[in-house]
């Protein structure tokens, strides 16, 4: 366990002498997300992974808290000046924030399905973009469980958000959801992620934003105006995937992730 302010997370590092990258899990899942990809990127890097507060094996959080300022606390514990890191969906959030605000750190950035911090769409835009009857049901279903403190039902829902394109709600898959629906119910919340969206075109170092065509609407209109913003930044959109890439196609990320660092001045 690692501390951070006021908590502790769990961490873990891979060791070897290879470059150093930081893998950063979803906020509908946890690290275990990375587990079909992380054995031919250990044979390479110098891999480091963790769990979210509440997340996986990390206890909960009792105040809100900072999801940039742990990862900050967390390369402070390991040492590590210059790193790459893969951001999935959450994770991409906080990686795109931390590229912002210490950008000497971070030699190449990917990003699976990443929230964008700063987006302008309003809460009315998404609901016509997703459909207003699907909006409404997925609000009530998500309603009903968190009232219930239903980890099972929470999970559903958010398999319903997350988990449409192909494949379906696999063990593995259900599990991240899980874990997820246990960090909202039971675990303080996170305050949010500075925004980046206005600040995409500083990003200076390679960068590549994969997506499926399967995931939330209102995210992969986000996910494309990020792509446009960043400079030279390498799209990808994944024609039947959804939020959960390193699960659906774990080896075109370990490739994209590959390609990407191969362009890193470490």
């Amino acid at each position: 366990m690692i501390a951070v302010e006021d908590g502790t997370v769990w961490a873990d590092d891979s060791g070897g002498d290879g470059p150093p990258l930081v893998l950063l899990h979803p906020g509908i899942g946890d690290s275990r997300i990375w587990e079909p990809v992380l054995a031919p990127l250990t044979a390479r890097y110098r891999v480091f992974r963790y769990d979210a507060r509440g997340y996986g094996n990390s206890p909960a959080a009792t105040v809100e808290f900072s999801l940039l300022q742990d990862l900050k606390a967390v390369l402070g514990h390991y040492g590590i000046e210059r790193m790459a890191i893969v951001g999935c969906s959450q994770g991409g959030a906080t990686a795109l924030g931390l590229a912002l605000a210490q950008p000497e750190r971070v030699a190449a950035i990917v990003l699976l399905c990443p929230g964008i911090p700063g987006f302008p769409m309003s809460d009315e835009e998404e609901a016509a973009m997703v459909g207003p009857e699907r909006y409404a049901k997925i609000e009530a279903g998500w309603t009903r469980a968190a009232e219930a403190k239903d980890v099972d039902g929470l999970a559903d829902v958010m398999a319903g958000i997350w988990g449409a394109g192909e494949g379906g709600s696999t063990p593995a898959v259900l599990e991240q959801f899980r874990s997820a629906a246990r960090a909202s119910l039971f675990s303080a919340s996170d305050a949010a992620d500075p925004p980046v969206f206005d600040r995409l075109g500083e990003i200076a170092v390679p960068t590549s934003l994969l997506v499926g065509d399967a995931d939330w609407p209102p995210l992969v209109e986000a996910n494309r105006q990020a792509a446009e913003r960043i400079p030279e930044c390498e799209y990808t959109l994944v024609p039947g995937v959804d939020h959960v890439p390193p699960l659906r196609v774990p080896e075109l990320v370990l490739d994209t992730i590959t390609r990407t660092l191969a362009r890193a001045s470490w």
